[in-house]
């Protein structure tokens, strides 16, 4: 690879002391002078985190009394101001605490049932009396059992209540979510903008002192001279862990997993795995002993305390941003990159993960602190503004560097063997549309950054790189279980093998399972994914079915409810489903089905009949998601079952045959059959027809039924094999055992005849003066009968030449020795033969 300029590794130091620098000027804010009647200090709307709520393992569990104040606590109105992610997280934690407890009084509740019961049936009226103690051992049973009784229905109740709570501050938050996104404000271009932010600045800037003096608190009683050398000491530590510790430990990796891994693809994925752990637990323990340098003198008010958990989130994500970046490109180590680019590419790149991650991690921070102290709105507004514009901006420009198309110069060194080929001028569709997504997303932006809609341009550039951070975080995770699963389950990596010495599973059964690991762990994985992408909008994959059931406008046609939200759900049922089954028998045909040891036939029904089974589910979903129940489906059906039984009899006979050829297998994919004058290779069983190609390449489509109702011949549902047999007559004064001899030679000098089972020549007879004698051979395929039988008898018939010997003629000709006639030149009579090939 050829040498760049030597600036880069100085750029990559520069950038590293910048996060390191940006990173600790949380710690470091300007202590200015407060003003004689400075603004109160507003408290911080990021308080610290509520108690959980429900008890930990060997601690009692809170009381009914305890949760119901709880969660009277939580409000059932969300203001503007409210942390409705905080409340609805409050609100879950009470339900999950309830739920616990009614648990564990449900089984208090069956422990005294049975003690009830040890003692026995309570005594009728007029009976005789229970003893003293067991009358009140009775009496004491019962009344705790009302007890635990009554708190166990409060308990349950307090569960469903919180269950109601958390959805209606989740609708709520929806609701201000789509607000601010309509709202607008005055746009950057226009005066008005930067007139607000001035008349506000005196405010907020009062309001960032208030925030600088307590910081500055914090340092003086930190630098005191009993804690200045620790706190000198822990703030040098968190420089070094940032600079020198994720330098360090990059080339520790580098140097130990090549030793202690197996030369696979498992190098590459685990690396790149182990350095984003290793960074981010690197950056965020400097942070975190930065902030105990403030921490050790005294405690931390609580904007202090607000301050240190977004510092120390917003260094984490910026740290795990650079390295996912770093290890997806590898511009210094090309064998090691995981994405399929070329040098050049990799090095135009390089540069954007840092800018992006300091971007983000920076902005955020500053949209924290304005939570913080209270901002104003117009300073609100401008850091919403100005994050957007920067995001959308470095976005833009890392588009504009992903669509370049660059052919890799004759300079370069060729790949090391395993890895990715650089796709210059083939781009895979989704990853096309992911990029043509984002070009519209940074567009879109920028448009409503100027128009004013500063809440939707913000949130637009975001998402679009928390979005991208997930698609690369997943394309990771993604090699890494497939890596893995290969690593560890196939019979080509040492586990493997080892597993396969130690406990005698064999090299296929592994491979299944290597392909299984890994598709189980790519769904697991997606999932993942998709709660990630929701998890900005603080919300889940169970709240997004949910999200158009505020929609009005439903058509109502009788008792069915024709609702937009209800058609969507259903269209996306339908396109997912069918994606999704259409990638499942993909997945089996070319990755599962390969391992295992069953044939093109059984393989092609497996996936013909999953693939009928999940559309048929699939379609019942669909129509559950319109509001069309399964009952409802089998009156449908019901109802069409007299038509069935008399206009689509055909149809219907075909259907079920087609499931008993899937089910029975008497004709298989890739059989030879004959049935009537049809005899060809079976090429698809479908679940009404089945199609064979004959003899001239052409197709017959026949009805399921008629390999039912109809007698088939299957020239290799026994066995693959196919027979060649030769019936020879020769005349009665032939050497029988030469001619033995020679039959047999030319049968098996022929490649295609099996050695296994071997071929046999019997003498079957005399007829009329005339030995016969029946040869047997074996091809492979039944196909290659014709052909061999034609070979061997040409080479049969060269041999007999060559020893003298020859075959009796049919009774229609006649044959002279020596060339010469009989008497009268009549020729000899001659018993009627056999022909000699059957």
């Amino acid at each position: 690879m050829p040498r760049h300029a030597p600036c880069r590794p100085a750029l990559d130091t520069l950038l590293r002391l910048l996060t390191a620098l940006l990173l600790a000027c949380t710690l470091a804010a300007p202590a200015a002078a407060a003003p004689a009647a400075p603004a109160a200090r507003p408290q911080a709307a990021a308080s610290a985190p509520a108690a959980s709520v429900s008890a930990s393992d060997g601690q009692p569990l809170p009381s009914v009394d305890e949760l119901r104040r709880r969660l009277d606590a939580v409000p059932a109105k969300l203001d503007e101001e409210g942390d409705g992610r905080k409340l609805v997280g409050e609100a879950n934690a009470i339900g999950t605490a309830a739920e616990r407890l009614a648990a564990q009084r449900a089984a208090d509740l069956a422990d005294i049932d049975l003690r009830l019961q040890g003692l026995g049936p309570a005594p009728e009226k007029g009976a005789q009396a229970d003893a003293p103690d067991v009358a009140q051992q009775r009496t004491a049973l019962n009344k705790q059992r009302a007890t635990i009784d009554g708190e166990l229905k409060l308990a349950r109740l307090i569960s469903v209540d919180a269950e109601q709570r958390a959805g209606d501050l989740t609708r709520q938050r929806h609701a201000q979510f789509q607000a601010a996104l309509a709202s607008r404000a005055d746009s950057p271009l226009s005066a008005r903008f930067w007139r607000n932010l001035r008349n506000a600045a005196p405010g907020d800037q009062a309001r960032l002192q208030s925030l600088a003096l307590d910081l500055r608190s914090s340092m003086e009683s930190a630098l005191q001279p009993p804690r200045r050398t620790a706190s000198f000491s822990s703030l040098l530590a968190a420089l070094l862990l940032i600079v020198a510790g994720t330098w360090t430990a990059e080339r520790i990796l580098v140097r130990l997993l090549p030793v202690h891994l197996p030369t696979t693809r498992l190098r590459r994925s685990l690396l790149a795995a182990a350095a984003i752990t290793a960074n981010v637990l690197l950056v965020g323990a400097a942070m975190q002993l930065a902030w105990g340098a403030l921490t050790a003198a005294e405690d931390l008010t609580d904007p202090l305390k607000a301050l240190e958990r977004a510092s120390v989130r917003a260094a984490a994500y910026a740290a795990f941003v650079i390295t996912l970046g770093h290890a997806l490109l590898a511009r210094r180590r090309p064998s090691w990159r995981l994405l399929p680019l070329s040098d050049a590419q990799a090095r135009r790149l390089a540069p954007y993960p840092w800018w992006i991650a300091l971007l983000s991690g920076v902005g955020t921070l500053a949209v924290e602190v304005n939570a913080i102290i209270g901002a104003s709105l117009a300073a609100e507004v401008f850091t919403h503004a100005l994050l957007a514009l920067l995001l959308a901006c470095a976005t833009g420009l890392l588009l504009v560097q992903a669509r370049r198309r660059v052919v890799p110069s004759a300079a370069e060194e060729p790949a090391a063997e395993g890895t990715p080929t650089p796709l210059v001028n083939v781009r895979p569709l989704w990853l096309g549309a992911l990029l043509a997504a984002a070009a519209v997303a940074v567009l879109a932006a920028m448009v409503a950054l100027l128009l004013g809609f500063v809440a939707l341009a913000s949130m637009l550039a975001r998402q679009t790189v928390w979005f991208g951070v997930v698609f690369a975080t997943a394309y990771l995770l993604f090699m890494l279980a497939e890596d893995l699963s290969e690593a560890l389950l196939s019979s080509r990596g040492a586990v493997g093998r080892h597993l396969h010495s130690a406990l005698g599973l064999e090299a296929r059964l592994l491979d299944q399972l290597a392909v299984l690991a890994s598709g189980a762990l790519r769904v697991l994985l997606f999932f993942y994914m998709v709660i990630a992408l929701m998890a900005p909008f603080g919300t889940g994959p169970d709240e997004l079915f949910r999200r158009g059931s505020r929609f009005d406008g439903a058509l109502k046609i009788g008792e069915f409810t024709l609702a937009p939200q209800a058609l969507a759900t259903a269209a996306l049922v339908l396109v997912a489903g069918f994606v999704a089954i259409r990638m499942f028998k993909r997945w089996l045909s070319d990755a599962y089905f390969p391992s295992t040891a069953l044939d093109p036939g059984m393989r092609s029904s497996i996936t013909t009949l999953l693939g009928y089974v999940g559309g048929v589910v699939v379609i019942a979903i669909a129509l559950a998601g319109l509001g069309i129940s399964v009952e409802r489906i089998a009156w449908v059906a019901s109802a069409l079952s007299v038509g069935i039984g008399f206009g689509l009899q055909a149809i219907v006979q075909n259907f079920i045959s087609g499931l008993i050829l899937l089910a029975e297998r008497p004709v298989r994919v890739g059989d030879w059959v004959k049935l009537g004058d049809t005899e060809g290779d079976v090429r698809r069983v479908n679940v009404r027809a089945t199609e064979i190609q004959v003899g001239d390449r052409s197709t017959v489509i026949v009805p399921n039924s008629e390999f039912i109702t109809k007698t088939v011949r299957n020239m290799t549902l026994a066995g693959s094999q196919g027979r060649v047999q030769l019936s020879l007559p020769a005349p009665l004064d032939t050497d029988a055992r030469r001619m033995r001899e020679l039959i047999l030679t030319a049968f098996r000098e022929h490649p295609a005849i099996l050695d296994e089972p071997a071929p046999a020549v019997t003498l079957d007879g005399i007829q009329g003066g005339t030995l016969i004698f029946v040869a047997t051979g074996w091809v492979v395929n039944p196909r290659n009968a014709g052909g061999t039988r034609s070979d061997v008898l040409f080479a049969l018939l060269d041999a007999l030449r060559a020893e003298g010997l020859h075959l009796s003629p049919p009774a229609t000709t006649f044959v002279t020795p020596g060339g010469q006639d009989g008497p009268a030149g009549e020729p000899p009579e001659r018993a009627p033969t056999p022909p000699f090939g059957s």
